[in-house]
């Protein structure tokens, strides 16, 4: 791996994503990637108010970490929609919480099972475990921007959204080597979500497919 890579189901790419954007059509969500005002929800040491603090720290949430030297930041979090921003901030902790079982080198983190479920955490195991066998990280910043979310019924919804790895780059554990490999249009994916609620009222991400180098995310 020369970039940080970021994940993508067994399922067939195509399919999936065209059954996705097909839910968030017949949802009659928000249709438009304006970007929400720009808050920054990535979980450093000290967890961000928009995201980490008011979501992840409520009753029973696990609280999700970062090491000082990478951050996820998510922009677009508020949509003036109650529902629609309960379902982008657990998408964001779903991201997070793969991201801190690749720092904490362990696929059995509590925050991993807490936002995924089905199909996206089989797949965020198998990711996860990768980085594990060849004993690397990744440092540098990843921005999340372009979130959609579109809700279907009162106990499903669908993110897309961009993200822009141009800062992240693969670390490895044992040499301490850092790949920092120049930024191409494969730095940007396109990723298409699936989550549902549970019975406890957190929206885990179910699946979720991506599409490195869409054009859709381009600068």
């Amino acid at each position: 791996m020369t970039r940080r890579l970021r994940l993508l189901t067994t399922a067939t790419a195509g399919a999936t994503a065209a059954l996705l954007l097909a839910g968030c059509g017949g949802g009659g969500g928000d249709k438009s990637n304006d970007k929400i005002a720009g808050a920054d929800t990535g979980a450093s040491a000290s967890a961000s108010p928009s995201v980490s603090a008011s979501a992840s720290e409520a009753a029973g949430r696990p609280k999700i970490t970062f090491p000082s030297d990478a951050k996820n930041v998510f922009e677009d979090v508020k949509t003036g929609d109650a529902t629609k921003d309960a379902v982008l901030a657990d998408s964001a902790l779903s991201t997070n919480s793969v991201d801190e079982a690749i720092f904490n080198g362990s696929t059995g983190t509590k925050a991993l099972g807490f936002y995924n479920s089905g199909k996206a955490l089989e797949s965020s195991i198998t990711y996860v475990q990768g980085y594990i066998d060849s004993s690397d990280t990744w440092i540098g910043q990843v921005r999340f921007f372009d979130r959609k979310v579109s809700l279907s019924g009162s106990n499903e919804a669908y993110v897309t959204y961009c993200s822009d790895e141009s800062k992240a780059f693969i670390k490895n554990k044992k040499t301490n080597k850092v790949d920092r490999n120049a930024t191409t249009s494969r730095s940007y994916v396109l990723y298409h979500t699936s989550l549902t609620k549970n019975a406890e009222g957190v929206w885990q991400t179910t699946n979720i497919v991506s599409n490195r180098g869409d054009k859709a995310c381009q600068p």
